[in-house]
């Protein structure tokens, strides 16, 4: 059996091939050459734009996955679970922190907010 040279493995190795795609920017200029002013935005465009104003604000873009609360197996997950809770033996705590906690979103917390907003985490008047 013969083996190949050394020479010709380094030839048959894989090169790195040099990339094609232009830059951001000149791949921005192509683009706005070649739309007039008068053609409406793609979606894609818009969604663009408005990344890059919120990314010059200082905000970053963080997306996750929920819960889809329209589906009947949520739904039926949701019952379980308070069901679960109503019949625990620490129903009344747990009934008393959800009551102190529903406070922040009630009219009274909103208007406290609106008129004294340094102030909006007051604790509710018993």
């Amino acid at each position: 059996m013969k083996r190949k040279s050394s020479r010709r493995l380094a030839q048959m190795r894989a090169k790195p091939v040099p990339r094609k795609t232009k830059s951001k920017a000149a791949a921005k200029r192509t683009r706005a050459k070649t739309l007039p002013k008068s053609l409406p935005k793609s979606s894609r465009q818009k969604v663009r734009a408005y990344r890059e104003r919120m990314r010059a604000k200082g905000l970053r873009l963080v997306q996750m996955w929920v819960p889809d609360t329209r589906t009947s197996k949520f739904k039926e997950q949701a019952h379980r679970a308070s069901l679960a809770t109503a019949n625990s033996p620490t129903e009344q705590d747990d009934q008393a922190f959800i009551d102190s906690i529903q406070w922040w979103t009630s009219e009274e917390a909103q208007a406290l907010s609106h008129s004294e907003p340094g102030r909006w985490w007051k604790e509710p008047s018993d």
